[in-house]
């Protein structure tokens, strides 16, 4: 057999043959998830809105080649690409700092389950420290900052369909607290089916919520925009979104990073998208990194990263800093990527195996991997 050759080479016709088996897909998807909405008792219009988000999302997901970048297109960050927070200039003007404030608003990450930490419910609701909980403690945090200030800095919560009915109950015990709480729940998306690329789910009545999942955090800027909340703090004349995870109590409201958003040095224009990030120990080799990747400047996570380049990708020397997911971005910004819809982010496919044994995938993005999305987005190294 001298003219066999080892490796195949694709011809014109597998390459129709996967457009078509592409295209299969997509059409068997419509068609069950519009089976799915026959269903639906209630909300039917904010279910549509759900499964259009899904079905963008799950053509991506066949088009796109895979999740590995091309490590030879990674160049070394601009140097003002990350700015060291000490060289921020401090705010002394409590006039100023006080106009500031009310042009904020603090959105927390709260869509997750506290199963990892032993808890039934939201993870938001784990106690922390003298019987208060992650919830508890950044109301404190935020009433202090408005009482300090006499400012009306709100508290926004993203909860998912697992969190959404425990945390307004919860919600009740700050009423008499000086602080504005409102809450807006992301997308509900089916779990596939790993063979068949098909729900999993036959019914959206009853309470099988294992057929369904949350689609991670990335998912804030389009469930923000649909809640209709992003466009009625725009038109109050707030500015900024200050987002972070529910459990990072560290993540607090930085007077200097948001004097260095709404003034910047030396008439430069106010950037749309910051990224705290922080310096990488050998504890932190799998956190998140930025990195310049054709002209813009794009987070790298470690699924991204080819296999061969793993222990490149975890040096503390090469790769110093790692995002805390401490993000502030322009709700003027926002609103606009969503309208335009140039927002993308990197897929994250995440296979789960159901209590009965079936195998499924569930399709995520991260909030932070839309920074290359955003004009003039940098870090910020905290200490």
């Amino acid at each position: 057999m001298e003219n066999f050759v080892k490796g195949h080479r694709r011809t014109p016709s597998d390459v129709e043959f996967e457009r078509k088996s592409k295209q299969d897909a997509q059409k068997s998807l419509n068609k069950e998830l519009n089976k799915l909405l026959l269903t639906a008792t209630s909300n039917k219009d904010n279910i549509r809105k759900d499964f259009d988000g899904f079905e963008k999302l799950f053509g991506r997901f066949l088009e796109e080649t895979g999740p590995f970048v091309d490590w030879e297109k990674i160049d070394p960050l601009k140097e003002d690409a990350i700015q060291m927070y000490n060289d921020l200039p401090p705010s002394k003007d409590e006039a100023v700092t006080k106009e500031m404030l009310n042009k904020l608003i603090v959105v927390k990450l709260n869509g997750g389950l506290g199963t990892s930490m032993g808890c039934t419910g939201p993870k938001s609701v784990i106690q922390v420290r003298n019987d208060q909980t992650f919830l508890d403690l950044t109301v404190q945090q935020i009433e202090y900052l408005n009482r300090k200030y006499g400012v009306d800095v709100p508290l926004v919560l993203m909860n998912s369909f697992n969190t959404q009915a425990d945390t307004e109950k919860l919600l009740r015990k700050y009423a008499n607290y000086k602080i504005t709480i409102r809450t807006f729940e992301q997308s509900k998306y089916p779990r596939i089916d790993r063979e068949s690329r098909l729900p999993v789910a036959n019914s959206l009545s009853g309470s099988n919520n294992e057929a369904w999942y949350p689609p991670g955090h990335g998912d804030i800027y389009e469930a923000f925009y649909n809640s209709g909340l992003l466009k009625e703090y725009i038109d109050k004349g707030k500015t900024f979104a200050f987002i972070s995870n529910i459990d990072n109590l560290g993540a607090t409201v930085d007077i200097n990073i948001l004097n260095g958003l709404m003034n910047p040095s030396n008439g430069q224009k106010a950037p749309e998208f910051v990224m705290e990030v922080t310096d990488k120990t050998r504890a932190d080799v799998k956190g998140g990194t930025l990195v310049e990747y054709n002209g813009k400047l794009r987070l790298l996570e470690i699924a991204q990263v080819p296999k061969d380049r793993v222990d490149e990708f975890k040096s503390v020397s090469k790769f110093k800093i790692f995002n805390t997911n401490n993000l502030w971005i322009n709700l003027n910004a926002i609103h606009r990527v969503v309208e335009e819809r140039t927002l993308h982010m990197e897929i994250i496919v995440n296979p789960k195996t159901l209590d009965n044994g079936v195998n499924v995938i569930q399709l995520e993005t991260a909030v932070g991997a839309a920074i290359k999305s955003f004009d003039g987005a940098l870090g910020i190294n905290v200490p």
